[in-house]
């Protein structure tokens, strides 16, 4: 499992950017891009991350191949097709601001769900729980939580243990919802896996905003926000300090060991090759994979999903390494049918 942040390193960066960041709702008509920045009315001139880039062009329905281009080769260009069709629109846009910069472009009805309560509401349950933080990190993308109980683990072969525990993630931009998910680790190797069922997710939507002029407001909880804040993260603490004993960790345990049973028939060279093109690897990322498969000796689907969790450490980016993770417990689940076919793609 890739290293991220310390827990005081990830705790001290939350609480900067919950200082350093500012929320805004506009109408989108009011809103301008302005020498490649967004310019919100009555506020200034903001620089856009490749997050918001991306969610601007989404919502105007410019494709995203030409809209990078004309970042690239024709800013003048970018600046008329945006200003275009967000001249037409009337819609309301809550823009999300960190160190004076826009990261996130979305619907005023979007519910923020802050990384800083998260931790205030989940560290608590975890130290209660005798739960052990393995990794942590926040990214331009998510705050990640992999937490381990030493309680629930199951040994594979005499020395060879997984351990039991979730993945709590968040996004503040739009970027999936908040999710507990189930995380088998072995010890051997510090490989983690994560199961992609039994996760409770929070989609971040919440009521619309008041009806307002052609200025942008600042956005603030109201007391009925506050509320449902209040509610929901009650509801978050009771589900992680449950989950554990909900979660069937014994039958996530039973199918991991399981997947020595099927034996890749193919040759493995082309096994890893369809699975890389049928998951979107690189040729960096597949020719990883391919040698810690080759390298471990386990010629089977165990060896394959072995293989992607360990490529997960070789990764700069922990969003991506936590990827690989979700790679890992896709090939764990993969039905026998699939894993027929894929060997028998590769034979072809």
């Amino acid at each position: 499992m890739k290293a991220g942040k310390t827990l005081m390193e990830l705790a001290a960066e939350v609480q900067r950017q919950s200082t350093a960041k500012a929320d805004f709702v506009a109408v989108a008509g009011a809103l301008k891009m302005v020498g490649g920045e967004l310019e919100i009315p009555t506020k200034g001139s903001f620089e856009l991350n490749e997050n918001a880039h991306d969610q601007l062009g989404s919502y105007l329905g410019i494709p995203s191949k030409y809209y990078d281009r004309m970042r690239v080769e024709a800013p003048a260009l970018l600046a008329t097709n945006v200003n275009r069709w967000l001249a037409e629109s009337e819609d309301k846009r809550m823009i999300r601001t960190l160190d004076g910069k826009v990261r996130a472009v979305l619907s005023d009805k979007y519910r923020p769900l802050d990384n800083e309560q998260l931790l205030e509401t989940i560290l608590p349950v975890l130290g209660n729980q005798q739960m052990e933080i393995q990794s942590c990190e926040v990214t331009e993308k998510k705050l990640y939580l992999k937490v381990l109980t030493p309680k629930i683990q199951y040994e594979i072969v005499k020395g060879d243990v997984v351990q039991a525990g979730l993945v709590i993630s968040n996004s503040e931009i739009g970027g999936g919802s908040l999710s507990i998910e189930p995380l088998l680790y072995r010890l051997v190797c510090t490989n983690g896996l994560i199961a992609n069922d039994s996760k409770m997710r929070k989609y971040h939507v919440g009521r619309g905003n008041d009806s307002f002029g052609a200025g942008a407001i600042e956005y603030f909880r109201d007391e009925t926000r506050l509320a449902d804040d209040r509610a929901f993260w009650f509801k978050v603490r009771d589900l992680v300090s449950g989950a554990i004993d909900q979660i069937n960790f014994s039958k996530l345990a039973e199918s991991f060991f399981a997947t020595k049973e099927d034996k890749i028939t193919a040759d493995p060279v082309q096994v890893v090759e369809i699975f890389s093109k049928q998951n979107a690897l690189n040729q960096t990322e597949k020719n990883g994979v391919l040698a810690h498969l080759l390298g471990g000796g386990e010629l089977n689907r165990f060896g394959l999903m072995n293989a992607v969790t360990r490529y997960s450490q070789d990764v700069e980016s922990y969003d991506r390494a936590t990827q690989f993770e979700k790679l890992g417990g896709a090939v764990l689940e993969l039905p026998r049918s699939e894993w027929k076919s894929l060997n028998e793609q590769a034979m072809n």
